[in-house]
């Protein structure tokens, strides 16, 4: 017997021979199980491979109707997730589900592009070390998924009139299962506008132990000016009024400084393994009306750990220099939305949510 459980993958252990067992379910083996793929009769391009036969890309995707949850993997463990791929023709209006080990609440909910750090209704290249987004609209995961029962993945078409289609792949592999390994989770949340003075909330109800792995963030700023002053705040195990940990800013966060502007006068994105403002679109110029941002920040070489519970926010704060001859912070009132993911122990906290079309759209 092979020691080496095929994961935990790097450079170094790629030429361990493991016991591990590779499998990948897609719209062409819907079971993932040994020698099924490629034998749909049926399917979204049957017509197209009308004179080619058996095996010749009969249904290389899904069509999901109107208001229609459909079951993506069903897969019986012990295993892990290793990468995903999705492609289609929705947006935020599917919605993106994962069970783990029977759980009645799914510990991944979110809109699919946001799973990809993806908020607003535009594809951009994204190459970051977990996240990869390719022309065009090529969405890659590869965060590693670790189950010990059972992992049931679903896609939910919010659309109440439109079916639509969806590409995908989800490679994993079946293997023994590390006692100490927790379970991917990832939460989406968006409030728009933001009350005056309040704080947004990343995350909370977080009970058990885990660590915080990454934030994507979109950002629809309602204001003019700069808008990127507030702080980010990590309450660990029994943190109450004050955080142990706390950031310096917005841009600070996210892996940037002084308003992200360069050059002069414009916003720089860059995407870099760990961390990337990826999305800026400013239809009235820099620090004008109407702008809206993408960010990710991925903690792999600094997950944040709790033992006990854990709560994430964020100031929505800009500056208000034109308003007084003194320059001041301005509390601001923004659409903003963001996924969290982390690590955690099952069992977990409900989510506690229903989603809406009014949720998720971009307006």
């Amino acid at each position: 017997m092979n020691n080496f459980n095929g994961l935990n993958l790097n450079l170094g252990v790629l030429p361990l021979l493991s016991d591990a067992k590779s499998r990948s379910i897609s719209a062409e083996n819907l079971t993932g199980e040994k020698g099924c793929g490629g034998m749909s009769r049926e399917g979204t391009g049957a017509h197209y491979a009308r004179d080619l036969g058996l095996g010749w890309k009969i249904s290389p995707s899904l069509l999901i109707g109107p208001g229609k949850t459909i079951t993506l993997a069903d897969i019986s463990g012990p295993g892990a997730i290793q990468s995903l791929w999705f492609t289609s023709d929705a947006g935020r209006d599917f919605i993106l589900r994962i069970y783990w080990d029977q759980q009645i609440q799914p510990s991944v909910e979110c809109p699919l592009p946001d799973f990809f750090a993806l908020p607003w209704a535009t594809f951009v290249q994204i190459n970051s070390l977990p996240v990869a987004v390719n022309p065009r609209g090529g969405l890659n995961m590869f965060w590693s998924m670790p189950f010990r029962q059972h992992c049931r993945m679903t896609l939910q078409n919010l659309h109440p009139a439109d079916a639509k289609t969806v590409f995908f792949q989800i490679n994993y592999t079946l293997t023994e299962i590390p006692e100490q390994a927790a379970y991917f989770h990832a939460q989406f949340r968006r409030v728009n506008p933001l009350g005056y003075g309040d704080v947004y909330t990343i995350l909370d109800n977080v009970r058990g132990q885990g660590h915080y792995v990454g934030t994507s963030m979109g950002w629809g700023i309602h204001n003019n000016g700069w808008w990127g002053e507030g702080e980010i705040k990590f309450y660990l195990d029994g943190d109450r009024e004050f955080p142990t940990i706390c950031g310096t800013g917005t841009e600070d966060y996210f892996g940037g400084a002084w308003n992200f502007e360069q050059p002069k006068g414009q916003y720089g994105v860059f995407s870099t393994p760990y961390l990337g403002l990826t999305q800026v679109i400013t239809p009235d110029g820099l620090y004008k009306s109407q702008q809206r941002f993408g960010m990710y920040r991925w903690h792999i070489m600094d997950p944040i750990r709790f033992k006990q519970d854990l709560r994430v926010t964020i100031q929505a704060l800009g500056w208000a220099n034109r308003l007084w001859d003194e320059p001041r912070y301005l509390p601001l009132q923004d659409d903003i939305a963001s996924t969290a993911f982390w690590y955690q122990a099952e069992p977990h906290a409900p989510f506690g949510r229903d989603f809406t079309i009014a949720d998720v759209e971009v307006i």
